[in-house]
């Protein structure tokens, strides 16, 4: 074989484009939606309690502990819940597993860009459906699909989230493919479509602990479904990598899930600094959309966002460009704590006040 033939094989595609990960230590780094607050005390204590001598054994290859927690969360049998290495991983299974072969998958046009990465790894057909002119994604482009449909809801980038009526509708219409709802935000959201999981055999609904519950370094997601399609995972896991969390991690899952108090005050201030930054933002003239999400989407009213993001760069506060031609005039701005999101919009406004002309 010579080489030519061998450089041929290897993998070319297109791959996910993280935020960016400064080493700077002072910064305010606000472009990857990481919660600004610590773990509760539980999880860190469960994390140095843990016996470190277990580690020379396999964790238990379908969650353990953490899946049967899962389940009593939501209510359901352990057999509806499948657990992973981050809801990045749960994802990517599940497309694999609920989307290989003939048929392709159909989703809206902005949305989590890891979504075609997948489909170009996997090799699976995918058609995109436009957002409407307030970003907001039209339940009827998805309903009566016999391809597979794949919503994130909260939505990424924008935060704009729907209701229970939105994905009824998609459900009751497409009963003959599987639809995922991505709820990596959903713990800021007002609703979980988890709930319908009984009612809809087709439906698998994903989430994470890296947002709400702070814990994005452990890399801990899971999937709500039919057990039919859990065991569809567990299959396409099983084929890749049988022990996908480890044992530090469940442990530190379980800690979280039993310290819900915590978690749902840090939440609650999460969504009030959303919301408070939204008036003053709006207050400056920005255009912010409407988020249900622990971040904002917005448009400077003077000089361009591809120049609010490097003036804000300059001063270490990192956020998210991008620069595709429906999002070039906004950036995704992750909630920090009041005193981050209070320097943002101070640097935001000296900004637009300075008369920035446009692409600058």
């Amino acid at each position: 074989m010579d080489c030519g033939t061998w450089e041929r094989r290897l993998y070319d595609g297109e791959p996910y484009i993280s935020g960016e990960q400064p080493d700077a230590e002072v910064l305010t780094k606000l472009n990857s939606n990481e919660n600004p607050y610590p773990p509760s005390a539980a999880v860190l204590a469960a994390i140095a309690g843990f016996d470190g001598g277990q580690l020379r054994l396999y964790p238990r290859s379908d969650g353990g502990t953490l899946r049967a927690a899962l389940a009593d969360l939501h209510g359901v049998p352990r057999e509806r819940v499948f657990v992973g290495n981050g809801s990045d991983e749960v994802l990517a299974l599940a497309f694999r597993a609920c989307f290989g072969g003939e048929g392709g998958i159909l989703f809206p046009d902005i949305t989590y860009s890891f979504y075609p990465v997948w489909c170009d790894f996997f090799g699976i057909g995918f058609e995109t459906r436009p957002l409407d002119g307030a970003y907001r994604i039209n339940a009827d482009d998805y309903a009566g699909e016999k391809r597979g449909v794949v919503i994130a809801n909260p939505n990424a980038p924008t935060g704009i989230g729907e209701g229970e009526g939105f994905i009824k509708k998609i459900m009751e219409a497409s009963p003959g493919c599987v639809v995922i709802v991505d709820e990596a935000y959903a713990d800021f959201s007002e609703y979980s479509a988890v709930p319908l999981v009984d009612r809809y055999p087709n439906l698998l609904v994903t989430r994470t602990f890296s947002k709400s519950r702070s814990l994005a370094g452990m890399r801990i997601g899971y999937a709500v479904g039919s057990p039919r399609t859990i065991e569809a995972l567990k299959a396409a896991k099983d084929s890749f990598n049988s022990y996908p969390i480890d044992s530090v991690a469940i442990a530190a899952g379980v800690a979280a899930l039993g310290d819900s108090g915590y978690y749902s005050d840090r939440i609650g201030e999460l969504k009030q600094t959303r919301d408070l930054s939204v008036e003053k933002l709006s207050r400056l003239g920005f255009k912010v959309l409407p988020s249900q999400a622990n971040f904002i989407m917005v448009s400077p009213p003077a000089g361009s966002a591809e120049g609010l993001f490097l003036h804000l760069r300059e001063k270490r506060i990192f956020v998210r460009y991008f620069a595709g031609e429906r999002l070039k005039d906004f950036l995704r701005i992750t909630i920090g704590t009041p005193e981050q999101m209070d320097a943002l919009i101070s640097e935001a406004e000296g900004y637009v006040s300075g008369g920035r002309s446009a692409g600058t």
